[in-house]
């Protein structure tokens, strides 16, 4: 028995090949009888301020934190994990940041530098039912947040624990925090948790898949009131993601070294006004007035309305725009000079 067993491994070892009888092949063998590849189960849930899939309902309330966006601030921490990012100018021609956060899991990730808090960005982050992250504010604020008993942490006046100071660079451009210790801080002073979470229309075509009237623009710069500050954005096709450059040079998020990015980009045109001798600002986000909306790398001429869910609201011909999935960038700069003196054009070919 031995030997006739040596014998076959040699036969099956040799230079001829063992044949097999087809009647020794079975059904499960035959490639035209093999189970296709199985389609992706489609996530259950999309996030309501990015319209992206999810596993889980992001059911979490918004965070919106004031961050600075001085030079020496930069570049700054945790903006690639925000859903919305506004951009507002501030005293002396500064720009301020309002980041949204209400769907990201990464809560543990560095946040900041944060810094004060003004009445128009109370105005934004209140219209997402946010609770507010700063250090400082203005008069105005300090009343708007008392007097109506906004929700809000506030690292000088009743939420320090919350946050720490880097030693890695000079005060004020130093403050930070996470999204666990803030929320934790937004729990520990009783702030609801079951609030509506405002929703944008979402579609993979957008606004501009259907519009006539787009324009193919592949790069532009948005000036908000010094010349020496440029915000630009370049149109990557293959992620239909807009990357963001500050004076030329890549805005990067120092906590994982991307450059930010957007898939939804809108530039409008609201009244400013200085209220003080400290060039505070007061600027109108009630009256509505002309937008720009970027999204595929076309350019759609757009209006923003007051919405009575306090929403403001991107429209074209009477009907809100739809956003590509992923996050939006929003910009506020000032009505005179007009819009189209704040944004100049690259690429375009229409």
């Amino acid at each position: 028995m031995l030997a006739a067993l040596i014998l076959l491994l040699a036969a099956c070892s040799g230079n001829e090949k063992a044949s097999v009888e087809p009647s020794e092949v079975s059904e499960s063998q035959s490639p035209e009888t093999a189970s296709p590849t199985p389609e992706p189960t489609p996530m259950p849930y999309n996030a309501p301020l990015t319209g992206e899939p999810r596993e889980t309902e992001a059911v979490s309330r918004p965070i919106a934190i004031m961050i600075n966006n001085f030079s020496a601030a930069r570049p700054q921490s945790g903006l690639t994990n925000a859903d919305v990012v506004w951009e507002v100018l501030a005293e002396g021609g500064i720009t301020r940041l309002v980041a949204i956060f209400q769907s990201t899991d990464s809560i543990a990730d560095t946040v900041g530098p944060i810094r004060s808090n003004r009445a128009y960005l109370i105005d934004i982050a209140d219209s997402y039912g946010a609770v507010m992250v700063h250090a400082g504010g203005s008069p105005e604020a300090y009343g708007i947040l008392q007097k109506q008993g906004k929700p809000y942490l506030d690292e000088i006046t009743n939420a320090g624990s919350y946050y720490w100071r880097s030693k890695d660079r000079k005060a004020p451009h130093n403050l930070y925090s996470n999204l666990e210790k803030l929320r934790a801080g937004a729990e520990k002073k009783g702030y609801k948790t079951d609030v509506t979470v405002p929703t944008y229309p979402f579609s993979e075509a957008g606004t501009a898949g259907g519009s006539a009237s787009a324009e193919t623009v592949t790069s532009f710069d948005i000036s908000f009131l010094m010349k020496d500050y440029i915000v630009g954005y370049s149109y990557d096709e293959a992620s239909g993601l807009y990357k963001r450059t500050i004076d030329g040079e890549p805005h990067i998020d120092m906590n994982n070294n991307e450059q930010l990015a957007a898939a939804n980009l809108v530039v409008f045109e609201a009244s400013h006004r200085t209220l003080d001798n400290v060039g505070r600002l007061g600027i109108d986000l009630e009256s509505g007035g002309a937008g720009y909306l970027f999204q595929k790398g076309k350019k759609i001429d757009i209006e923003w309305v007051r919405s009575p869910d306090g929403m403001i609201r991107f429209v074209k011909d009477g009907q809100e725009v739809s956003f590509v999935p992923g996050k939006t960038y929003i910009h506020v700069v000032p009505n005179r000079p007009e819009l189209s003196q704040h944004v100049t054009l690259h690429g375009n070919s229409n």
